[in-house]
């Protein structure tokens, strides 16, 4: 069976640090596109009220940019990467201005998912440009930077919310993005080159559809169950139970596609599916215990929520060294089998530490714990694409990265969604009528548990670090299944041409197709 080369994008002549350049900016762009955001949402529902839709703001842009992913990826494999990336940014950047127009949150809602739309195809077309210029050998140490650039956005995401916030106004944190966002077009415009040859395409509309709606009721119950609704609600018991209906069908028209959006074949590649699965519960121990390391520097220690950001360095700089180190030994060794498996046991051991914090714990001992759990996550989002990308005919790397990318955001998604539940029973069960006014983990503030009386103040403070235990050691659950299944991936090795085909994964792929077909007919 043959396939479209894929080869304009990896000219000879062009330029390959110029290109990675662009896609190290796209990168920061679509990482800072989700962190920015947290700080300024406490100024933004002031002038605009809607509090009761504060976590849209963040909802809609996580769902869209989830959503969209895998469609970006199949498009890139059809059309080329540079028209698509080009698209990408332009929509990222058109929802960026109407954020920072918005006169309500209903208006910046709207905004946000239309600046998802663009940020879904940002990491996803970047990540394999790589691909196309840079061969799976050397690919290693250029993954292991971008993982540096998502490290460091995580960190100066919120840091830069804040401070422009505070100086110049909430719109900027969206404005911010143009002269980034021009930057890298004007770069790309130059760098890439488009795809020579026009190919006849047969696109899965279809299969777009059903995949975009499996996804987006899968994320919405997982972003609304335990919050907005009860997880045995009506509601949420809708969204799952629609969510299984379309998968299924999904599955049925993509095993009978031309061109499916997401083949079932890669679900026989090992390398796939097991980067798939690790990146899935890394992802959920990663986003889950992420987003409450905040609140307990500031409640528990006190700390500003500026203050709270710039403690998280020791995770940033555990994150940014594995993953550069990481990139490294692959480009040196050509292997990459053994450092899933490392790093999932050591984030296993930081998030253990964690789940033993209490009030009285050492600055010094949280900062190693964050330091270990930035460690352990690091690594494994630059192995995870490289290997997958390496393990993959050069016609499917688009969706390919794309469904890696997939399976990571959704396991934050519901590392969000099932942790916060489990923190807020656990707190309720602790306190009880102690609960400051308005009851629930969203009434606690570093003002309001500091107006309480004494007694009460340090009973809050007690059952507040108690109910994150549980948080963390379930994020450890994760990070142990993870280590489990590192085992299981197969190491291929790396090669040092762009044309070389991982042969043995291809004819893999090619029965196992077949074999879907024959039995779904």
């Amino acid at each position: 069976m043959s396939h479209p080369d894929q080869t304009a994008e990896a000219a000879p002549d062009q330029s390959v640090r110029l290109v990675i350049g662009a896609v190290a900016v796209t990168l920061l762009l679509a990482s800072l596109g989700q962190t920015i955001v947290s700080t300024a949402l406490p100024t933004i529902v002031g002038q605009l009220g809607g509090l009761d839709h504060l976590t849209w703001v963040v909802i809609a842009y996580l769902l869209s940019s989830t959503v969209v992913a895998p469609i970006y990826g199949k498009l890139g494999d059809l059309y080329g990467r540079k028209i698509v990336l080009q698209s990408a940014i332009v929509i990222f950047l058109v929802g960026a201005v109407l954020s920072a127009m918005a006169n309500s949150m209903t208006f910046l809602i709207v905004a946000r998912t239309i600046q998802g739309l663009g940020g879904g195809g940002l990491m996803v077309v970047a990540m394999t440009v790589v691909a196309d210029i840079i061969p799976p050998r050397q690919r290693g140490k250029i993954q292991g930077l971008f993982g540096a650039v998502f490290g460091l956005a995580t960190i100066i995401g919120p840091l830069l919310g804040g401070f422009l916030v505070e100086q110049v106004g909430w719109q900027w944190i969206f404005l911010i993005n143009l002269p980034l966002g021009i930057l890298a077009l004007a770069v790309i415009a130059v760098a890439l080159k488009p795809r020579a040859e026009r190919v006849a395409h047969k696109v899965d509309y279809l299969g777009f559809v059903l995949l975009s709606g499996a996804l987006t009721a899968f994320v919405l119950a997982t972003s609304l169950g335990g919050n907005t609704y009860p997880w045995f609600s009506v509601e949420i018991i809708g969204l799952v139970v629609g969510a299984l209906v379309m998968g299924g069908l999904f599955i049925w028209v993509e095993a009978r596609a031309a061109e499916p959006v997401l083949p079932l074949a890669l679900f026989a590649n090992n390398t796939f599916l097991v980067s798939s699965a690790v990146g899935f519960l890394v992802g959920m121990a990663m986003f889950g215990s992420i987003t409450f390391l905040p609140l307990y520097l500031q409640l528990a220690k006190g700390v500003s929520p500026t203050d709270s950001a710039l403690q998280l360095v020791p995770m940033m700089i555990g994150l940014i060294g594995a993953s550069t180190l990481s990139g490294l030994l692959m480009t040196r060794t050509g292997r990459y089998r053994i450092l899933p498996i490392v790093s999932t046991a050591v984030l296993c051991v930081g998030l253990l530490l964690l789940s033993a914090m209490q009030l009285d714990t050492p600055s010094w001992q949280i900062a190693v714990s964050m330091f270990l759990v930035g460690a352990g996550i690091g690594p494994v989002n630059s192995v995870t694409v490289t290997a997958t990308q390496n393990a993959v005919s050069r016609n499917l790397v688009g969706v390919a990265t794309a469904g890696t990318t997939l399976f990571r955001q959704i396991g934050g998604s519901i590392g969000v969604s099932v942790f916060g539940a489990i923190f807020s029973s656990g707190l309720a069960s602790r306190l009880g009528d102690a609960l400051p006014q308005g009851g629930g983990a969203g009434a606690f503030s570093a003002r309001a548990v500091a107006s309480l009386p004494e007694p009460v103040r340090l009973q809050v403070l007690e059952a507040f670090a108690a109910a994150l235990h549980p948080v963390f050691f379930t994020a450890a659950g994760a990070a142990v299944i993870a280590f489990g299944f590192s085992f299981f991936l197969k190491e291929l090795p790396l090669s040092n041409s762009l044309r070389q085909e991982p042969q043995a994964e291809i004819d893999a792929e090619e029965a196992a197709t077949a074999a879907v077909v024959g039995v779904t007919r």
